[in-house]
């Protein structure tokens, strides 16, 4: 009877995954999505509780236990930090099936007969991927979250990226020359857990944060993968699936997000990108114009199009409910305004939408960028709040920048920019930006919710002047 309950349940989950990754594709069923992800996991854990092979429940209900006293806690981060919050949750994922695959292999090292050739390649698979994303998903997450020891800028060195293909190549034909005699080589066993660990520190140092979108995404297919790899060693077709799910939503949406960069995986994970750019010292000092929130209010209020073009500013200054303020203000005066939406705008695949969503901004409003950039040429005024690289015209003509190929907003084609920064250092590529150094650029220094709740008070003194 049992075996047929733990059945069910595992169809039904499977299903309401399936569903959950569908709906999730659009903001009106995103709820229902997450809700369907949620009952599928839940059915999964039931289904998978059933099973007549657990004798010893206090170790789950401990570790059950030990989940919810660092789960709950990680949920009530701010959406500031839900980049750095979803990296860490593919560092548990990978953790899990690393420590999975290993306890496997120690345990059939009692009866070999269960370590086929397949099932050893399988156990391979998921330790490097699982232990190569738990390292690379905390240096990431360190990255992001700024820890001290962690450079945020990228680390190269000599012979980088021949290192990095080296170590994982010896862990792979130690790997290899497992499957064919996985007891009497036992003792490769931990140099190939090693091996992947390093490699995940060594993949990660040297991509700079203006990469860590794409990377987060790619650290969510590896988890995937590594999900599928223990599916394959526990004979859970449960797991085969939703990990089957993760990976190549998270390949896909990798994939997306380099073609809209202009860039492909090979350059994001060996480009070093964000690198500092270092030039020649110039002669001339080039200054931006500075204005005042009175003088930018004015100038808002006389326009009949507003795009406001959010980043990762916007979302450290928590800024998003005076955005919306500052929204109703200027749709008050019948007055066109829309965001635009840069695919890496952020530090992680969608991170302007989600803070938008947060403060009820209509969802229609939020542009995406080839849609928004025929529109720029007609925009009168172009708000820019905390957004830095993904708005530097370099990226169009400078073939020494970092940036160069990358498509970006055509802020600088728009009549009038403004400009909301709390100073003038460059953003995480490492160069300036030639956009606020414009003739029709001017500068709104300081915290992107002061700056922008100013903005909304001046507005509405002269609606009351009015």
């Amino acid at each position: 009877m049992s075996f047929w309950l733990i059945e069910a349940a595992y169809l039904v989950a499977s299903a309401l995954f399936v569903l959950s990754l569908h709906w999730m594709n659009d903001p009106k069923t995103a709820r229902k999505g997450v809700l369907a992800g949620v009952v599928a996991m839940t059915l999964a854990i039931l289904g998978t509780f059933l099973n007549p092979g657990i004798v010893n429940w206090g170790w789950i209900a401990g570790a059950v236990a030990v989940g919810f006293l660092i789960g709950v806690p990680l949920s009530w981060v701010p959406l500031t930090a839900v980049p750095q919050r979803t990296a860490v949750s593919h560092a548990f994922g990978g953790l899990a099936a690393g420590l999975v695959g290993t306890a496997k292999f120690y345990l059939w090292q009692d009866a070999p007969e269960n370590l086929t050739a397949f099932r050893t390649f399988a156990i391979v698979a998921e330790v490097i991927l699982g232990f190569l994303t738990f390292t690379g998903s905390l240096m990431a997450a360190g990255k992001l979250q700024e820890v001290k020891w962690i450079p945020q800028r990228p680390v190269t060195y000599p012979f980088q990226n021949l290192t990095n293909i080296g170590l994982l190549g010896v862990a792979v034909a130690c790997g290899v020359a497992l499957v064919f005699q996985p007891v009497a080589l036992a003792y490769l066993f931990p140099v190939i857990v090693a091996l992947a660990l390093a490699f995940g520190v060594l993949l990660i140092i040297p991509i700079g944060g203006a990469d860590m979108p794409t990377v987060i995404s790619l650290l969510n297919a590896y988890a995937g993968l590594s999900a599928v790899a223990m599916g394959f060693v526990l004979d859970n077709k449960l797991l085969v699936i939703a990990g089957a799910l993760d990976g190549s939503s998270g390949l896909i949406l990798s994939i997306i997000m380099c073609r809209a960069m202009n860039r492909s995986f090979a350059n994001v994970l060996f480009g070093a990108f964000g690198q500092v750019q270092q030039k020649a010292s110039v002669a001339e000092t080039r200054t931006a114009k500075r204005e005042t929130p009175e003088g930018a209010a004015q100038v808002l209020e006389m326009a009949s199009q507003v795009v406001i073009v959010p980043g990762y500013g916007m979302a450290v200054a928590q800024a998003q409910q005076r955005v919306r303020e500052l929204y109703d203000e200027l749709t008050r005066r019948k007055i066109e305004v829309k965001f635009a939406i840069h695919p890496v705008a952020g530090r992680m695949p969608g991170h302007m939408n989600v803070l938008l969503a947060e403060a009820d901004i209509p969802y229609d409003k939020l542009i995406e960028m080839d849609d928004i950039n025929p529109e720029m040429a007609q925009t009168d005024v172009v708000l820019v709040i905390g957004a830095n690289d993904v708005v530097n015209p370099a990226a169009r003509h400078d073939k020494t920048s970092p940036i160069f190929g990358m498509p970006i907003i055509d802020a600088d084609k728009a009549r009038m920019c403004l400009a909301i920064k709390r100073s003038m250092n460059p953003g995480f590529a490492g160069i300036e930006n030639e956009l606020y150094f414009a003739d029709h650029t001017y500068m709104l220094f300081g915290d992107a919710k002061a700056v922008v709740g100013d903005l909304v008070k001046q507005l509405q003194g002269s609606s009351g002047m009015h």
